[in-house]
């Protein structure tokens, strides 16, 4: 066995662990490692820097948004790229959705985007990117649960 595919069973054992939620079955990865960019820029559509609403203003975060760890703040930077919220994560051709993760005190931990197949991607951390069938398999301690979905017009789509 190659360095290469001892990584990525180690990764797997360490994303099943992480989040019991996720089987062999409901998710798969879908990119290397990457300290480039997190989740939420990931949910955004990006991969070239890391948004968080640090105070150190060391990671990128909406001009005129509060930098702070909040609900109102994360749905604010969303919408300043044109998601609003939605009542269902139900795939719905056209839009893109997105789901935001809070712990149990309300604080944000996480982004994920549906793909155009209907699938949710999301970035865990500085680790691989995966791809799973639904916001909730990501539902735990490490994350804590879906406090809103937002959607937008798909940017991939001219509108019809």
């Amino acid at each position: 066995m190659g360095k290469g595919a001892r990584v990525y069973h180690l990764s797997r054992y360490w994303i099943e662990t992480a989040f019991p939620f996720l089987t062999s079955s409901n998710y798969r990865i879908t990119s290397p490692e990457s300290p480039d960019y997190n989740c939420i820029a990931w949910a955004a559509g990006t991969d070239d820097r890391w948004w968080w609403p640090d105070s150190q203003y060391t990671a990128y975060w909406p001009d005129g948004v509060p930098r702070e760890e909040t609900l109102r703040a994360f749905i604010q930077a969303y919408s300043r790229a044109g998601y609003v919220p939605c009542d269902t994560s139900d795939f719905e051709s056209g839009s893109e959705k997105i789901a935001i993760y809070t712990d149990e005190n309300g604080k944000p931990t996480h982004a994920a985007r549906q793909t155009q197949a209907g699938r949710w991607t999301s970035k865990l951390g500085h680790q691989e990117d995966i791809e799973h069938d639904r916001p909730d398999n990501l539902t735990g301690s490490y994350y804590g649960a879906v406090a809103i979905i937002m959607k937008r017009p798909c940017p991939c789509q001219p509108p019809v």
